[in-house]
């Protein structure tokens, strides 16, 4: 295993505050339902299809709805803080031998801000995955271009999307359970990893075997 690619919101960035907030400043307008955090937590179970019926948010207004949620993120970046414990368990990872990439459906922009805001220089590459449903693709293009098998890597995130896309390329999938999706979810896409806080990550992988370039 060469790489370790990170999903952003959600699993190291504690984001859910600042999305919950760009989704009520324009639940009115666009003529859906607003949520609150203790909502958040209510509805991890429910897949993201179950959600939008849940909230009256027709899907095909995500493309009107996210680059308007990824600029109101951009103003509010600095109300945005990692996880505890992800700086160090980057640096752990990086030191460990491990390449460390993020995929995300986020802008780029605004994760390198973050990364840099916390010095954090451990990261060789942010790559914005052009659709919500589409990190498959990012991924795919991600190993053609590092010329990389799928056991060369894992990716780590919290959200089934992100699972499924894993599932679709043959890459294993380690779920972080302080994210927005429950287990209840991804169990059934079989994770090859659990973990609970950022030290059991690099922990896990301490035991993983570094295939040597």
């Amino acid at each position: 295993m060469k790489y370790i690619i990170f999903d952003f919101d959600g699993t190291l960035a504690n984001s859910a505050e600042v999305y919950v907030n760009a989704w009520n400043a324009y639940a009115k307008k666009y003529n859906y339902l607003p949520l609150t955090l203790e909502e958040l937590q209510e509805i991890q179970h429910l897949d993201n299809y179950s959600r939008a019926k849940k909230y009256h948010f027709p899907m095909y207004k995500l493309s009107i709805i996210l680059p308007k949620i990824h600029q109101y993120f951009n103003e509010h970046i600095r109300e945005v803080p990692l996880f505890d414990g992800v700086k160090e368990m980057l640096e752990s990872l990086h030191a460990g031998g491990y390449e460390i990439a993020i995929i995300s459906s986020n802008k780029k922009d605004n994760i390198v801000e973050i990364l840099k805001r916390e010095n954090i220089d451990s990261v060789s590459e942010v790559i914005s995955a052009r659709r919500l449903f589409g990190k498959d693709v990012a991924i795919r293009k991600f190993m053609k271009r590092h010329q990389l098998a799928p056991q060369d890597l894992l990716y780590v995130g919290d959200e089934l999307r992100d699972i499924q896309a894993c599932n679709k390329v043959g890459v294993p999938f380690m779920w972080v359970s302080w994210g927005l999706d429950s287990f209840e979810l991804i169990e059934k896409e079989k994770p090859a990893y659990v973990a609970h806080s950022p030290k059991e990550i690099a922990d896990q992988l301490r035991n993983v075997a570094i295939v040597d370039k």
